[in-house]
């Protein structure tokens, strides 16, 4: 199985606290999703996220085609860092880690993402063709909407 690794960094003007209370509720990821991908959440959320929680969802990534997720909180560490693992869902292997990094002025956020793709060498193809690109775009689309609501620091 090949992993693929995509990562993203963003400085964000916003307090470790408010960082934590956005990032931390699965209701926000419809913000952050390009609106055409019909993102929807279909399970019951708590207020607070913990380690063990499941989320289910639809979304329709490619062609409007209505795909099934769901996807566990494995750790959770208050107000530093959370990571989700697809348990069903597009990808043979799919984790997400979240960190928040307090820095003068505000937080830097990383996202670090490994992922496998089925289907052996046709998976690794669509990733080059397809998957990767997508990928790229909804993680360029939540910069953009990031910055524009909580601005952006330098560097």
């Amino acid at each position: 199985m090949k992993v693929f690794l995509l990562e993203r960094t963003q400085r964000l003007k916003i307090s470790p606290d408010k960082a934590w209370e956005f990032f931390s509720n699965p209701a926000n990821l419809s913000l952050i999703t390009p609106a055409e991908m019909r993102f929807d959440i279909t399970s019951e959320l708590p207020k607070r996220m913990y380690a063990g929680q499941i989320i289910t969802y639809t979304v329709r990534p490619i062609m409007n085609l209505k795909v099934n997720w769901v996807t566990e909180i494995t750790q959770v560490r208050e107000p530093e860092f959370f990571c989700d693992s697809q348990l069903l869902g597009p990808y043979r292997l799919w984790n997400h880690q979240h960190h928040f990094i307090p820095i003068s002025g505000g937080i830097e956020m990383r996202d670090i993402i490994h992922y496998a793709i089925p289907f052996g060498w046709i998976g690794w193809l669509a990733n080059a063709i397809v998957v990767r690109r997508k990928l790229e775009y909804i993680f360029d689309y939540r910069k953009k909407y990031l910055a524009d609501k909580f601005g952006e620091l330098p560097g």
